[in-house]
């Protein structure tokens, strides 16, 4: 899961298009789909969700070293998707769970 904030000139509907676009153009080729999650009630209603999620720890590595590694490229979809997210958010926490 990590926490993020959109930066100003950024709303929820084009980040979310940019989720959207992760999802098909590079999620769903390395067994990896993301959601989007807003807060309704909490402690800490200003900051948003990516819940990520894969079939087994072994799928996430995976995609989890493939994303790190093309994003140093630009010209990769991944290179262009983390520009995307860059561009309209700021990413402030990062934690990770098993799920059963």
């Amino acid at each position: 899961m990590i926490d993020f904030k959109l930066k100003e000139g950024c709303d929820f509907a084009k980040y979310l298009q940019i989720a959207n676009d992760f999802n098909t153009q590079w999620g769903a080729s390395h067994g990896y789909h993301a959601h989007v999650a807003v807060p309704l009630q909490g402690s800490d209603l200003e900051s948003m969700r990516w819940l990520g999620r894969s079939k087994d720890a072994a799928t996430f590595g995976k995609a989890w070293d493939s994303w790190r590694t093309e994003i140093t490229d630009p010209n990769t979809v991944a290179g262009k998707l983390a520009a995307r997210f860059g561009a309209c958010s700021i990413n402030t926490a990062r934690r990770g769970f098993d799920v059963y």
